[in-house]
């Protein structure tokens, strides 16, 4: 069964022997993945939505994986029980994932890896994530046709981090690469182009944009 480069990349972060939630799975393609890779994974493919959750049914039974994918219907971490030691959620907006993990801090406490790949706010995702109890492990990028998205790799735990770690990465700013400096021209483009666009008296919004441009254009020419 076909997995695109995005699912393909969390797959291969998940560590053997864990037991995940794979939280909003659409067709279950990502489950189906991890439990052929012969890790001894187990997992649970949850969405809110039954009609994508009885296609993945359907491609789990196609597979025969029926004793090791369990799908269960419900938002967010609503579906979790207390097997579960991995949560992934991936495709949706940052403040949304927040949300999510907000709603459910009491399980967090209980789960020995997060796998995150927002599609937005990731800043802020990394933010929430580290003063709750988790530190950022590894953070990778994967290119999927013509984006270039981060996954972050969370574990229970304290760190510091500067502006400038959350805002391109800790481990992102030690690694760096190609897709790096890919993934942050796009960046660099995206800020110059709403400098020209804000009203002169948007002051603050101003100010913090320039910084940025000043920080990414530093970085990648480094």
């Amino acid at each position: 069964m076909k997995i695109n480069a995005r699912l393909k990349k969390i797959g291969d972060l998940v560590e053997a022997n864990s037991f995940c939630l794979d939280v909003g799975c659409d067709h279950g393609l990502l489950d189906i993945y991890l439990v052929k890779k012969n890790k001894n994974i187990k997992a649970v493919a949850s969405d809110i939505a039954k009609g994508p959750l009885d296609q993945a049914k359907k491609n789990i039974a196609k597979e025969g994986l029926q004793d090791q994918i369990e799908v269960r219907l419900g938002p967010g971490l609503d579906t979790y029980t207390k097997e579960i030691d991995t949560i992934i959620i991936s495709g949706m907006g940052g403040r949304n994932i927040i949300g999510i993990l907000k709603e459910n801090s009491k399980i967090l406490k209980k789960i020995k890896t997060i796998i995150l790949s927002p599609n937005n706010y990731q800043e802020d995702v990394k933010k929430y994530c580290c003063k709750n109890g988790f530190y950022i492990e590894n953070e990778e990028f994967v290119r999927d046709n013509r984006f270039i998205y981060q996954i972050i790799v969370l574990k229970p735990g304290t760190k510091k981090y500067s502006k400038k770690e959350y805002f391109f990465g800790p481990v992102f700013i030690q690694k760096k690469g190609p897709l790096f400096r890919d993934y942050y021209l796009r960046e660099l483009k995206s800020r110059e182009i709403l400098l020209t666009l804000l009203p002169k008296n948007y002051c603050i919004k101003r100010m913090k944009t320039k910084k940025e441009i000043d920080m990414i254009r530093k970085e990648i020419t480094d």
